[in-house]
C-alpha cells in the first residue's frame, strides 16, 4: 500500500463519494479531505444538540470507501422514517456522534469508524471542529450558514469560514505535501469544494503542493450556486477565492444529455455546464473531454469507473 500512488481528494457531497467508489478499487493510497459546513438536516441536528462538527459528508466518504458486507454498509445508511426525535437521522450520523462522545474527538471518532468499517484508504475532516460558512452576495448582503446559501436567491460574490481562527489536521497538511496527485470535487462550488480550500493553511498547501492538480467539473449548474457557469467561471471562481492559480488540468463531460432528463433539471433551474475551451486554454489549464456521465434514477451522476480510469492514468503517464 505504501508503495501506491498517493492521491488526495477535496470535497464533498455526493460527488466525492460516487467518485471515490471508482477510485478504491484502483492501486492507489486515497485521502479524502471532506467539508465540515454542512449544517442542515441530520447533521445540522447533531451539530446545534451535540456540539459536535457534522458528520453526514464524512459518514458518505466512510461508506464509500468501506469494504464490507452489503447489508453493513446498507445498516450505516440507513435513515430513519420512524420516531419523533429519530426521523431523518441516519444510523450513520448517530454512530459517529456517539463515537466521538466516546472517545472525545471527531477525528479520532473517524480514525476508530475507519477501521470498523475496513476503509480503503484514510478520511480526513477538513477541520476538527464545526465551521460556519457565509456568503456575500452581489448586493452586499451576507448569508450565513452553509443550507441557506443556496437558497438567498441571490448572485454569489464570495463565501468565507467563521470563525478565523480554525486549525486544519497537521495530517491533511502532510498529505497535500506528499500527493502525487490532488483532485478538486465534483460537488457543489461553494458549498461543497471551497468550504474546504478556504480553512487556514490548506488552500495554501494546495496552492503550493507538487501534484498535478485536477478540477472534476460539475456536469450541470446548479441554482444558488452557479447559475450559467461556464467550466472557465468555476475556474475563476476557485482562483478568486484562493488568490493563486492552481489548477493544472480540468475533466469535463461532453456526453449528450436525454431531452426528458434536461427537462426534469430546467424545472430546478440547472443546464448542462458549457466547456468554454477557448477561455479554459487562456487560463492555461489542460482541457480532458470525455462521456463521463452515468443516470441513476434519472439523477446525473460521474461514471465512477470510467473517471477513476482517467485519473489514474493521468498517474501513470506521470510516472
Amino acid at each position: 500500500m505504501e508503495q501506491f500512488p498517493k492521491v488526495v481528494i477535496i470535497g464533498g457531497g455526493t460527488g466525492l463519494s460516487v467518485l471515490l467508489r471508482g477510485l478504491k478499487l484502483k492501486p492507489l493510497h486515497i485521502t479524502a479531505i471532506v467539508t465540515v459546513a454542512d449544517d442542515g438536516g441530520s447533521s445540522g441536528r447533531l451539530r446545534d444538540e451535540l456540539q459536535i462538527p457534522p458528520p453526514g459528508d464524512i459518514r458518505n466518504v466512510l461508506a464509500a470507501l468501506s469494504d464490507v458486507e452489503p447489508l453493513v454498509e446498507e445498516l450505516f445508511q440507513h435513515r430513519f422514517n420512524k420516531g419523533n426525535n429519530l426521523v431523518g437521522h441516519s444510523l450513520g450520523n448517530l454512530i459517529l456522534a456517539a463515537m466521538t462522545n466516546i472517545t472525545g474527538d471527531f477525528f479520532h471518532a473517524i480514525t476508530e469508524m475507519s477501521k470498523v468499517l475496513n476503509v480503503r484508504g484514510k478520511v480526513l475532516p477538513a477541520a476538527n471542529c464545526s465551521v460556519i460558512l457565509n456568503a456575500e452576495m452581489n448586493d452586499g448582503t451576507i448569508v450565513t450558514g452553509e443550507s441557506k446559501i443556496p437558497y438567498a436567491g441571490k448572485r454569489i460574490k464570495k463565501v468565507f469560514l467563521t470563525p478565523k481562527d480554525i486549525e486544519p489536521l497537521p495530517e491533511a497538511l502532510e498529505v497535500i505535501r506528499e500527493a502525487d496527485l490532488i483532485i478538486i470535487g465534483p460537488g457543489s462550488l461553494y458549498t461543497s469544494i471551497l468550504p474546504n480550500l478556504l480553512v487556514p493553511k490548506i488552500g495554501e498547501e494546495v496552492c503550493k503542493a507538487k501534484a498535478k492538480k485536477v478540477y472534476i467539473c460539475n456536469v450541470m449548474t446548479q441554482a444558488g450556486e452557479t447559475l450559467s457557469y461556464s467550466a472557465s467561471d468555476h475556474i475563476k471562481a476557485l482562483y478568486d477565492h484562493m488568490d493563486c492559480k492552481f489548477i493544472d488540468t480540468i475533466l469535463v463531460n461532453d456526453a449528450r444529455i436525454p431531452d426528458e432528463i434536461r427537462k426534469m433539471y430546467e424545472e430546478e433551474l440547472a443546464k448542462p455546464v458549457h466547456y468554454d475551451i477557448d477561455k479554459l486554454k487562456e487560463l492555461g489549464i489542460e482541457v480532458i473531454v470525455d462521456r463521463i456521465i452515468s443516470y441513476e434514477n434519472n439523477v446525473i451522476r460521474h461514471d465512477t469507473n470510467k473517471v477513476a480510469s482517467l485519473l489514474y492514468n493521468m498517474i501513470s503517464m506521470r510516472s
